[in-house]
């Protein structure tokens, strides 16, 4: 399930039946580009509003400086999913805001491309990623937010043994308006990662 690559300092590749998951490279612009564009009317219903040059190869370098930061404060990581048959991006997920000390807990994010939605790829990559922070990170608590209305998202934090715990109120800028979101959390103690039978 876990590869480690050959170069010290980057962060792990986890691999599962049909997906594997790494930290965005610069060569990846373009096609991140391309399934970010394509899906604007599927993400940005969902999403903080893109800026102006949110697709542009500037826009992508201060992202990626942004992933790099969050790992080497040790406040989070960030992978691109890819299918293990054609390499193809489908989405990305992101760990965040890690809290160590007495919480040991971090908040996930995550997105898919518009032509891979429905397909139950977001399930397997939320199980290894699951699997990485409760296993190798040593985490205790994972968060995930979203709208109440986004009910593929509220359906798949569902099968992967996340519960709802509230109401953020207005807790996120979306479309230029403060929206409430509901809380849904899992504890590394919840039991066996849903899906994870399935991974290798």
């Amino acid at each position: 399930m876990l590869f480690r690559r050959f170069l010290p300092g980057l962060p792990p590749v986890l691999a599962g039946d049909r997906l594997y998951l790494r930290a965005p490279e610069i060569s990846d612009f373009e096609v991140w580009a391309t399934l970010r564009a394509i899906s604007r009317d599927h993400l940005q219903p969902w999403e903080p509003a893109w800026a102006a040059d949110s697709l542009t190869r500037e826009g992508y370098r201060r992202r990626l400086a942004w992933f790099d930061r969050l790992r080497r404060q040790e406040q989070g990581e960030a992978y691109f999913i890819f299918t293990r048959q054609h390499h193809a991006l489908i989405g990305g997920i992101t760990l965040s805001n890690i809290r160590r000390g007495a919480s040991q807990c971090g908040e996930l994010g995550y997105w898919t491309g518009a032509p891979h939605a429905g397909q139950r790829y977001m399930t397997e990559a939320l199980a290894l990623m699951m699997a990485h922070c409760f296993g190798t990170m040593r985490l205790h608590r994972l968060e995930a937010a979203c709208l109440a209305e986004n009910a593929p998202s509220q359906r798949l934090l569902r099968r992967a043994g996340f519960r709802p715990e509230g109401t953020l109120r207005e807790y996120l800028k979306i479309e230029g308006v403060w929206r409430d979101h509901q809380l849904h959390a899992r504890l590394a103690t919840d039991g066996p990662v849903p899906g994870l039978a399935t991974t290798r």
